[in-house]
C-alpha cells in the first residue's frame, strides 16, 4: 500500500513537471502572438521605406556632391554636401564636372550622363533612355520612355529622379545633381588648404620640407588644419567628448562619496535607530527609483541647460544605487576583524578606518569603476538632453538629417570612447583590487 501511494506520488510530480514543461512555452508563444498584434509588427513592415533605409546606409560611409544650377541666374555651385564651407573655389572643379560656356556636363559613371543647357536638362540613363526637361510656359515639359518608371517622380513643377549612380532634381527655381562617392570628404582637409587632396607621400615630404607659411613649421601648419578643419570641427569634437567623460566621471565619483557615510546610517550593524535606517533606505529607494532621464529633465528645468546638470541627474541617481549596495557590503563584513580592532582601544572612526573600510573597499571600487563605464554611455543620451558632450552633437546631426556620415563620425566615436573606459576601468580594477 505505501509502495503504491509513493508511486501515485512519483508520477503525479513527473506529470505536473510535463505540464509546466508544456505550460511555459506555450506562454511564450502567446506573449509573442499578443506583442505581434498589439504592435502591428505586419503594418509595420509593410509601412518599412527600405529604399529611404538603403539611402540612409550609403549616406553613413560616402558623401554626396551637388552640382546645382540657378536656373534665374545660370548660376553654378558645386559644393561637397550642399554646404558653404565645402563649396569648390571659382577655376576649381572635380574632373567629372566639365563646363563650357552655359554648358554643363556631368559624368555621374556607368554611363549615366547629366547636361545642364540653356533650355532646361537632359539625363542619359544607359538602358533607358533620355530624360529630358524643359521649361514651358511656367511649367517642366519632361520627355522620356514611356512608361515612367518608378524611379522617376514628375510633376509640372519638379522631375526627380534616383538612380544607382546618383540623384537628380529639376524645379523651376533650380537643378541639382547629386553624385555619391565613397568615404568621408574632407575629413582631414577642406578645400581651402593648402594641403587639399595631396597624397600621403606628398604630405610627409611637405611635413619637413620648405615653409608653406612662413610663421610656422608645416607639419605645425598641418596639425592646425586638420585640428581646426571647418566641415569636421574635430576640435569641438574632441571638447565634447571630453565633456562627455568629464559628466560621466564627476557624477559617479561624487555619488560614490556622497552615498558612503549615508550608507553607514542605512546598515544595520552601524545605525542603531531604526527611523534613520529606515529613513536611508527609503531615500535610497526613491533616488533610484526615478530614471535618470527624469532627473536629468527636472534639473534641466530647474538649472537650465550644461555638462553639470548632466552630472548632477547621474549623481542623484547613482547616490541611491551606491547607498544600497555599499549598506549592504557593510552589513555583511566580518565583524571579528572589527572586534580585534576595538581590542586595542581604537576609537568608532577608527574602528571603521581600520577594520570596516579595508573589507568593503574592493565591493566599493568594484561597483564605482561599473558604473563609470554604464554613465560614460548614458552621458551620451544625457548630454543630448542637457545640451552637453557628444550626446548634443550627435542629436543635432541625427535633426538636421543632411550629413549621416558625421553620425557615423560620432557613433564610432562613442563606441572607441565607451571600450577605452571599458579597459581604462578593468585596468584600476586590477591594480586597485588585485594589486597587479
Amino acid at each position: 500500500m505505501v509502495d503504491a501511494t509513493l508511486t501515485m506520488q512519483v508520477q503525479g510530480g513527473f506529470r505536473r513537471k510535463r505540464l509546466v514543461a508544456l505550460a511555459v512555452p506555450v506562454l511564450v508563444l502567446g506573449y509573442l502572438a499578443y506583442v505581434f498584434v498589439a504592435f502591428d509588427v505586419a503594418g509595420l513592415a509593410a509601412r518599412a521605406r527600405m529604399d529611404n533605409a538603403a539611402i540612409l546606409l550609403a549616406d553613413f560611409w560616402s558623401h554626396k556632391t551637388h552640382v546645382t544650377r540657378d536656373n534665374r541666374s545660370g548660376a553654378l555651385t558645386v559644393a561637397i554636401e550642399g554646404e558653404q564651407k565645402g563649396t569648390y573655389p571659382a577655376g576649381m572643379l572635380p574632373d567629372w564636372v566639365q563646363v563650357a560656356g552655359d554648358v554643363t556636363r556631368i559624368d555621374l559613371g556607368g554611363g549615366n550622363r547629366v547636361t545642364y543647357d540653356a533650355q532646361g536638362a537632359r539625363y542619359d540613363v544607359p538602358g533607358y533612355g533620355t530624360i529630358d526637361i524643359r521649361p514651358q510656359g511656367g511649367k517642366l515639359v519632361l520627355t522620356a520612355p514611356e512608361p515612367l518608371p518608378d524611379w522617376i517622380n514628375a510633376s509640372d513643377t519638379r522631375v526627380s529622379v534616383t538612380t544607382d549612380a546618383g540623384r537628380f532634381a529639376y524645379t523651376r527655381s533650380k537643378v541639382e545633381t547629386f553624385r555619391y562617392e565613397p568615404g568621408w570628404e574632407l575629413f582631414f582637409f577642406t578645400l581651402d588648404s593648402p594641403f587639399y587632396g595631396k597624397s600621403l607621400p606628398d604630405l610627409v615630404a611637405l611635413a619637413f620640407g620648405p615653409r608653406i607659411d612662413p610663421a610656422r613649421a608645416n607639419i605645425v601648419f598641418m596639425a592646425q588644419e586638420f585640428w581646426g578643419n571647418k566641415m569636421w570641427h574635430h576640435g569641438d569634437v574632441a571638447w565634447a567628448i571630453f565633456e562627455t567623460i568629464l559628466m560621466a566621471g564627476l557624477g559617479t565619483f561624487s555619488a560614490g562619496i556622497i552615498a558612503l557615510p549615508l550608507a553607514f546610517a542605512a546598515a544595520s550593524n552601524f545605525s542603531p535607530f531604526r527611523a534613520v535606517r529606515f529613513a536611508m533606505r527609503r531615500l535610497f529607494d526613491f533616488v533610484r527609483g526615478v530614471d535618470g532621464l527624469i532627473w536629468t529633465i527636472i534639473l534641466s528645468r530647474a538649472f537650465g541647460p550644461g555638462p553639470l546638470t548632466g552630472a548632477l541627474a547621474i549623481l542623484i541617481t547613482d547616490t541611491g544605487s551606491f547607498g544600497k549596495t555599499f549598506s549592504e557590503a557593510l552589513e555583511n563584513i566580518d565583524e571579528k576583524q572589527v572586534e580585534g580592532i576595538r581590542s586595542t582601544g581604537a576609537s568608532g572612526l577608527q574602528r571603521a578606518r581600520f577594520g570596516v573600510i579595508p573589507q568593503v573597499t574592493p565591493v566599493l571600487l568594484s561597483q564605482v569603476l561599473y558604473y563609470l563605464e554604464s554613465n560614460t554611455r548614458s552621458a551620451t543620451v544625457i548630454g543630448a538632453i542637457v545640451g552637453g558632450g557628444i550626446g548634443l552633437l550627435l542629436t543635432q546631426a541625427i535633426i538636421t538629417q543632411k550629413d549621416w556620415e558625421e553620425v557615423a563620425y560620432y557613433m564610432v566615436l562613442i563606441v572607441l570612447m565607451v571600450m577605452a573606459m571599458d579597459s581604462l576601468s578593468g585596468w584600476l580594477r586590477r591594480k586597485l583590487i588585485k594589486g597587479e
